[in-house]
């Protein structure tokens, strides 16, 4: 499938294993790729995600906050972390007290380092996003998975990455009307 992908997509998975690699995880998660996909500019994914961020210039920069953020609270995002407070259960006060005995970023994920032959595996929800992205470009008849691809995908699964870019006006539909259409702006 790897040899579908546009130099573009493919800069993203490369970039999605760094991110892993320097925060130490032993797996490549969806919070990985999304980062990657902020990492990018000049491709038809960085165009759309910029397209449809509410937040002005500064869009990128606080989807990348609040990212690292849900990834501390343990991949809790936001809206679960706003449930459990209405249940009484304080997930800042619980982070905090975390951290504390353990060190900042403990709850951020598996630090057991790399897998087999110093490869990072992807997990199921990176696999099952990359598998997304081969179905949405395949039902738009696109040739090649590209970066927009990898996008569109991270916003129609559920998990912290459809969150977060929610939080900032980034959907699959707003992205899909950026890209395919319909909309104010089209990505060439």
């Amino acid at each position: 499938m790897f040899e579908r992908f546009t130099k573009d997509a493919r800069a993203v998975v490369e970039s999605a294993v760094g991110h892993a690699e320097r925060e130490g995880a032993s797996h490549v998660d969806t919070e990985h790729m999304l980062l990657a996909v902020l990492d990018r500019e000049g491709s038809r994914g960085s165009f759309a995600l910029a397209s449809c961020l509410d937040d002005g210039p500064d869009g990128k920069e606080s989807v990348r906050d609040a990212v690292v953020e849900a990834r501390r609270r343990g991949g809790l995002s936001r809206a679960d972390a706003d449930a459990l407070a209405g249940l009484g259960i304080d997930v800042s006060e619980i982070v905090a007290r975390v951290e504390e005995v353990h060190g900042v970023g403990a709850m951020s994920g598996d630090r057991r380092g790399k897998g087999w032959f110093g490869h990072r595996p992807f997990s199921r929800g990176a696999k099952d996003t990359l598998v997304e992205a081969l179905r949405v470009a395949t039902g738009r008849r696109d040739r090649h998975i590209g970066d927009e691809h990898i996008l569109l995908a991270l916003a129609a699964r559920p998990g912290v990455p459809a969150e977060v870019l929610a939080d900032h006006g980034v959907t699959y539909e707003a992205l899909t009307r950026v890209l395919y259409g319909g909309g104010e702006a089209k990505a060439g």
